[in-house]
This record gives C-alpha cells, sequence and structure tokens, in this order.
C-alpha cells in the first residue's frame, strides 16, 4: 500500500480542493480524501469503507508531512536496490 500511496503522489495525483479536501485519482477512480483538524482522514473509496485504510488516505498523509515522503522515497530506493543487486547475482 506504501508504494502505491508513493506512486500516487509522484505522479501528481492528489489535488488539494479545500482546507483539508483532497482529490485523489487512483486506478479505479477518483476519490475524495478528507483531514480533519482532529487529525482523523477517511476516504470514499471502497477499500477504505471496509479497512478503514487505503492508498489514497495515505499519499494525503505523505503530501502533509514531507519528512515521511522523505523517510517512504529512501526505504523504496534501499528496496529497490536490493532487489536489483540480487537479480546480478543470479
Amino acid at each position: 500500500m506504501i508504494e502505491k500511496a508513493y506512486e500516487l503522489v509522484q505522479k501528481r495525483r492528489v489535488e488539494q480542493v479545500g482546507e483539508g479536501v483532497y482529490n485523489v485519482v487512483g486506478d479505479h477512480g477518483t476519490y475524495i480524501v478528507v483531514r480533519k483538524i482532529d487529525g482523523t482522514i477517511s476516504c470514499t473509496c471502497p477499500g477504505f469503507i471496509r479497512r478503514k485504510r487505503c492508498s489514497h488516505s495515505l499519499a494525503v498523509l505523505l503530501i502533509q508531512k514531507p519528512d515521511l515522503l522523505r523517510t517512504v522515497e529512501s526505504e523504496i530506493e534501499r528496496t529497490a536496490e536490493r532487489k536489483r543487486q540480487r537479480r546480478e547475482r543470479t
């Protein structure tokens, strides 16, 4: 889920449309993510409605927290590098 959220941010598929309100263009539609003053977050996608979490809401959190975005970016890059190294050894 974290990789998908990061991809949404990188592809600029998250757009702020109001105070704490975002449109996020996912693979299966455009969803509304709302982050309230108390920090709670919600999304209109079916996954969030069922599980109370989704890549769309996580993408909004990544945009709002640049330090978290940098950490996620670094980890994704490290993971990709490890995978490349494993393939080269085989």
